[in-house]
Parts: C-alpha cells; sequence; structure tokens
C-alpha cells in the first residue's frame, strides 16, 4: 500500500509522530501550572470545541427532522421508506468519508507545521477522490441488483446516489481539515449549509419528482458542501518528496472503525426493507430518526475530542480528562433523549408525521430504540478514544459485532421489536467488552498511585542493544528439548556469543525465535533495552508473567510478592504439585550460589509496574530461598516503551488478545518458515563451511 501512495501521489508529505499539537502541548506539559490547572484548560477547551459542535449538531438534528417529518407528511410511508433506505445506504457509504475525515483530522492535529497542515490535506483530498469516483460507478453498475433487493421502484435513485457519493468522500478530507485545525465554527457552518440545502430542496423537488425529487435534494446538499468547504489556506503549496508515514495502518484502522459503525447504525434500515413490507418499513425508518439524533448529536462530542486526544500521548494524564469529559456529555445527551421518547405523547408522534404513518402501534419502539442507541455512542467514545490514542484493534472488534448484528436481524426479524432487541442485547455486550480495559486500567493507576505515592524510578546503568538481549534470552532457554539438536552444532555461538558478527546475531535470533517467536512479535517496535539496578522496594512493583501454570498462583493481580507468599503457602502443605516441586528445586540449586542468565523485564517507564518477561521460575525461586536478596543475585534487563500497555504479555485485554491472535497466524503461516530456513541454512554453512547470508529478522 505505501507504494501505491507512493506511486499515486510522488509529491506525498511525510509527517512525524514526534510532532505534538502547539496547543494541546501546551496545555499537557506545562508543568508549571500544575497537573490541575492543566486539566482544567484542558476540560474548558474540550468543551468549548462540543459547545460548538453541539449546538451545530442540535441545528442539523432539528433540520433533519423537519425534513423527516415534511417527506413524511408528504410521500406517506410507503414512499418515506423508498426514500428512507436511499439515503441510509448514503450513511452505510459515510464509513469511507469519515475515514478520511478522521485521518485528516488526526494528522493535521499531530503536526505544527503550517505548510505541512495543507500538504497533507492536499494528499487526501486527492486519494478521496480516486476512491469517491470508483464508488460511485461500482453504484452505477450495481443499480439494478441494489435496487431489486430494497424493493425501490427505480434504479435511477441508485444512480443518483452514486452521483453523491463521488462529491461525499472528498467533503471528508476538507471536513477533517476543518476539525484537525479546531476550525470548529466553519466545520459547523458546513454541516449545517449541507442540511438546509437538502430540506429546501426536498421541499422544492418533493411535488413533481416526489421520491426521485428527495434524493435529488440530497446529492445537491452534497455538491453545495463540498464545495463550501473550501479550506482557506489552500494556497499554500504541497512539500515535496514526503510521505505519510503511518497513514497506512491508521488508514486501514479508520475505515475498519467507520464500516463497523455505519453497518451497526445503519444496516437495520436496510434489512427492515428487505424483510418487511413497504409500510412497516416506513414506520421503522421513522422510529430510527430518534437513534439518528441522539447519534448525531453524540457524534459532534466524539469529533471535537478526537483532535485534543490525538494530540495526548499515551498514558499522559489529560488524556483520562478528555475521555471522561466526553463520557459526560454523551451519557447525558443519550438520557434526555432517551427520557424524551418515552414522555412524548401518541398525539404528537402523530402531529408530525401525518395520519400515513400507524406510529401510535409501535410508540413503545422508539424507547427502546433510543436506548439502544445511548448505549452503543458510550461504547463509540471509548473506541474512538482508542483510534486516537493509536490503538486501534478495537476497530475490528467492532466491525465484528457489526457483523453480529446483521447475522442476528437475519435470524430473529418476525417482528419490529424483536429487531431492536437484537441490536440491544449486542450493543450491551460491546459497551462492557471495550470498557473492561478502561476500568482495569484506572483500578491499575489508582492501586499503583496507593502502592507507590513517591514511586523511586528504576535506575538504568546502560543501554543495550536488542542482539544482546536475544543472546541473554537464549542462553536461558537453550537446555530446552526444542533446541537438543542444536547443541552440538550452536553451543558455542550460543555459550560465547560475539555481538559484533552480524552472522551469529541474525542465527541467534533465529534459534530463539524457533521457540519464543511468537513471543517476541507482541513487543512494541520501538522497545528500548537497558540494563537495570532493583532496589528492595522495586519488588513491590514486579508482576509475574500471566499464563500457564502463573495463573493459578499469580490471580488476580499477579503481584511478585503476592506470587510469592501464596507459593510458599503450597510447599508449607507440601504440595505435590510438579510445579511446586521444581521451584523447590530451583530453590536449592540457588542457595548453592548457582549462577544463572539474566532475568528479563518489561515496562512503560522507569516508575511503571514491570513484568517478568523470562526468569519467572529463578526469580520466585530466590525469593523463597530470601525475599530480602532477590534483587541482588541476577543481572536484571528491562525493555521500556510508551505502547507497552499495547502488548498481552504487559497488560491482557480485549485489544491485546486480537493483536495477539493476528500475531500468532503471522508467526505460523510466515515467519516460523523463516526462521526454520534460517537455522537449517546454517547447519549447512557449518557443514561445508560456505559462506552464504543469513537473514533471519
Amino acid at each position: 500500500m505505501r507504494r501505491f501512495t507512493a506511486y499515486m501521489f510522488p509529491e506525498s508529505l511525510r509527517m512525524s509522530d514526534e510532532v505534538p499539537v502547539k496547543a494541546t502541548a501546551a496545555l499537557v506539559t506545562s508543568a508549571a501550572a500544575g497537573d490541575d490547572t492543566v486539566h482544567h484548560r484542558l476540560r474548558e477547551r474540550m468543551l468549548s470545541g462540543s459547545a460548538v459542535m453541539l449546538l451545530s449538531s442540535m441545528f442539523v438534528g432539528c433540520m433533519n427532522l423537519v425534513y423527516n417529518f415534511a417527506v413524511a407528511h408528504k410521500l406517506g410511508a410507503e414512499r418515506y421508506g423508498h426514500a428512507s433506505v436511499v439515503y441510509t445506504l448514503l450513511m452505510l457509504l459515510s464509513s469511507i468519508t469519515l475515514s478520511f475525515q478522521l485521518l485528516c483530522s488526526k494528522f493535521v492535529a499531530r503536526t505544527d507545521s503550517s505548510a505541512e497542515k495543507i500538504a497533507i490535506y492536499h494528499l487526501l483530498h486527492r486519494w478521496s477522490w480516486f476512491c469517491s469516483v470508483w464508488v460511485g460507478l461500482l453504484l452505477g453498475l450495481a443499480s439494478g441488483a441494489i435496487s431489486g433487493y430494497l424493493n425501490l421502484p427505480s434504479g435511477r435513485l441508485i444512480w443518483l446516489l452514486g452521483a453523491a457519493i463521488v462529491f461525499y468522500v472528498p467533503l471528508g478530507a476538507r471536513r477533517g481539515f476543518m476539525q484537525g485545525t479546531y476550525a470548529f465554527r466553519r466545520l459547523a457552518v458546513n454541516f449545517a449549509l449541507e442540511v438546509t440545502v437538502k430540506l429546501l430542496g426536498a421541499l422544492a423537488l418533493m411535488t413533481p419528482f416526489a421520491v426521485q425529487g428527495v434524493v435529488m435534494a440530497i446529492a445537491a446538499s452534497v455538491v453545495v458542501a463540498y464545495f463550501a468547504g473550501f479550506p482557506n489556506q489552500q494556497s499554500i503549496e504541497d512539500i515535496p518528496g514526503t510521505t505519510v508515514r503511518p497513514g497506512v495502518g491508521e488508514g486501514v484502522q479508520a475505515v475498519t472503525f467507520f464500516i463497523g459503525q455505519v453497518i451497526i447504525n445503519n444496516v437495520d434500515i436496510v434489512l427492515v426493507k428487505h424483510f418487511f413490507d413497504a409500510t412497516q418499513a416506513g414506520v421503522y425508518a421513522a422510529i430510527a430518526l430518534v437513534g439518528r439524533v441522539v447519534y448525531m448529536l453524540s457524534w459532534s462530542v466524539v469529533s471535537s475530542m478526537f483532535p485534543f486526544s490525538a494530540g495526548i500521548r499515551s498514558g499522559e494524564k489529560g488524556g483520562y480528562t478528555v475521555l471522561t469529559t466526553a463520557l459526560g456529555l454523551v451519557a447525558v445527551i443519550a438520557s434526555l433523549f432517551t427520557l424524551g421518547a418515552w414522555l412524548a405523547p401518541h398525539a404528537l408522534w402523530q402531529l408530525l408525521l401525518g395520519h400515513g404513518f400507524p406510529i401510535v402501534h409501535y410508540s413503545s419502539l422508539l424507547v427502546l430504540y433510543a436506548l439502544t442507541t445511548g448505549i452503543y455512542v458510550l461504547g463509540a467514545v471509548l473506541m474512538a478514544y482508542e483510534i486516537s490514542q493509536k490503538i486501534g484493534r478495537v476497530s475490528w472488534l467492532q466491525l465484528a459485532f457489526s457483523g453480529m448484528i446483521v447475522a442476528g436481524i437475519y435470524l430473529f426479524h418476525s417482528t419490529l421489536q424483536m429487531v431492536i432487541t437484537v441490536q440491544l442485547v449486542v450493543m450491551l455486550v460491546l459497551l462492557f467488552v471495550v470498557s473492561v480495559p478502561f476500568v482495569r486500567a484506572q483500578e491499575e493507576s489508582r492501586a499503583s498511585a496507593a502502592a507507590f505515592p513517591y514511586p523511586r524510578p528504576l535506575r538504568k546503568n546502560r543501554r543495550i542493544t536488542e542482539d544482546e538481549v536475544i543472546a541473554q534470552f537464549l542462553q536461558g532457554e537453550f537446555y530446552q528439548n526444542e533446541f537438543r539438536r542444536y547443541r552440538d552444532s550452536f553451543g558455542a555461538l550460543v555459550n560465547r556469543p560475539d555481538l559484533h558478527d552480524p552472522y551469529e546475531n541474525a542465527l541467534r535470533r533465529a534459534l530463539l525465535f524457533r521457540r519464543r517467536g511468537l513471543l517476541w512479535r507482541q513487543l512494541p517496535a520501538d522497545t528500548e533495552w537497558w540494563e537495570v539496578e532493583l532496589a528492595p522496594e522495586d519488588l513491590r512493583r514486579v508482576r509475574v508473567f500471566a499464563r500457564r501454570q502463573w495463573l493459578r498462583y499469580g490471580a488476580p493481580g499477579f503481584a511478585f510478592l503476592g506470587t510469592i507468599e501464596r507459593i510458599r503457602s503450597r510447599i508449607a502443605s507440601n504440595s505435590q504439585d510438579p510445579f511446586i516441586a521444581k521451584l523447590r528445586s530451583l530453590s536449592e540449586e540457588i542457595g548453592q550460589n548457582v549462577q544463572y542468565s539474566s532475568v528479563i523485564l518489561i515496562a512503560i517507564d522507569e516508575s511503571t509496574p514491570m513484568t517478568i518477561l523470562e526468569g519467572n521460575h529463578r526469580m520466585t525461586a530466590a525469593a523463597l530461598v530470601s525475599p530480602e536478596t532477590a534483587h541482588q543475585r541476577f543481572r536484571f534487563v528491562c525493555g521500556f516503551s510508551p505502547h507497552m500497555a499495547e502488548c498481552c504479555w504487559y497488560r491482557t485485554d480485549v485489544s491485546t488478545l486480537w493483536k495477539y491472535g493476528v500475531n500468532t497466524i503471522a508467526y505460523y503461516l510466515v515467519h516460523r518458515n523463516k526462521f526454520k530456513a534460517a537455522i537449517l541454512e546454517a547447519e549447512a554453512r557449518a557443514a561445508s563451511v560456505v559462506p552464504p547470508g543469513v537473514n533471519a529478522a
């Protein structure tokens, strides 16, 4: 994909992740102002942006309601269902539009240079036009099949939709530029202009053209919004010879996130149009109006939250301030609309929609639908925050849940209430799953703060290379049965490593990855390795590796000292557990001062908890002999990364387990065979003394 981007856009720009947003950085790094002042100012700015977008969304939401009520009054339930499902298709395709908006917003917000901001916009704007033309052509070619599936009166409606999408995708890039530069007023005006043109156009064209006139008005509103969104600073020229370095991976995350989002918010209307008669489909579309208003208002909060959270580095305290503010606003919005749908009298809905809608018989569904949407948008805030922090695996999780909704409605669609209930159950599960990592993170943070109110930073002695760490790790693993056949050929290479020999380093990597490649691939790419020195109090924030037998003795917190006490009690009870017997044997060896290889730790930074990556048995055995001297018996190596919380060995949750699953598939399908080939080549070299190169990395 990167080569494709370079081919399509040779002048595309380069953007560094290390460049923060000036405005956000001023808020989150001003230590002199104090944490409370920083968080207060950040919250104020977050609320200011949210207020502008919220007011705009209230206007857009009201105008959309007027638009839908006007169309419903004029066309009746059956034809309103036709017009609504075409607009819903546009919303489904908005996953592409929103993806470009999110990418443009995120990249623009992360750079200080005005020239780079414009260059980012130019790149994504051109790319969006390329996508939009292809999507428009595909819609036109598939118009017959789509109109048949949705029971539409004419394929011309899909052709008009295709014309709209050609401008709708590039509109996302323009709106992303406004969002990324905190031009919330311009963005708000653009949304308001689109809905105004749509309403006025529908009122003018419904009488002569009926449903087709409504779709023509939708297309016209998109075109007008596109040309009105012309950036003020577009005259700045592109920066030549540059590329968006992280763009491909984050582009996949964004597209995946919004595909899942638009499916969750819109696919029910499409499926109801397919499974139910035209009148019921029209009534369901009217019920969904409440959910769409809740979603639109809530998404305005997410839109204003995103550039702020994107400008905050992972783990900074300001991120929690942004997140809790957004969650609070969204919760209030969802609660008010659910309460309003419950209190609204039947006569009000009849007045708004007209006599062509038997809405009285379905009024209870309004409350159920509003509640379902409210639950989803709370989860959407959490997922959008993770996306902004470059933790994008929730995108795939949401996509999986959107597939569950489709499958659930296909299986259970005997009544409209059953269709909504399916969505409610799935959204409750989704909210629970995405909230667990945040709850756990806050509990760990509070526990860490309580245990270490003034933590002593871990002492770093010297920086070491990854090759040296791999050599140390391999020495501790070489006794395993998997290496039995390699001990004669490579014993000297492992026990007396020459770290200056690239061939030896590559071969040691291949040997270690023969057994531990899957483990190593989970570590962040930016991990820095240091030789460190532990003090006695540092043992309080050491955790054992949560795997295999350690799950029985380390859970729930896997604290090293707590695990030692549980194991000690099992030893005192004369346990016959082979795991306990192994630890008892190791304790006896350590009591005789047997020398062992290094213990390898991982952490986020010098003040955060540490997890033992390699050496759990040795550390535990040493602590069983003498807890006071356990930190003195070994050489300690620690890998630090600001993204270590994304590694399942350091923190286990849905997101990190998803990454583990993806890496597992890649390891067994691709990388494991590479490592085997490298070892075989080395064996052949040792036998024939032929110097072929080895590339096991």
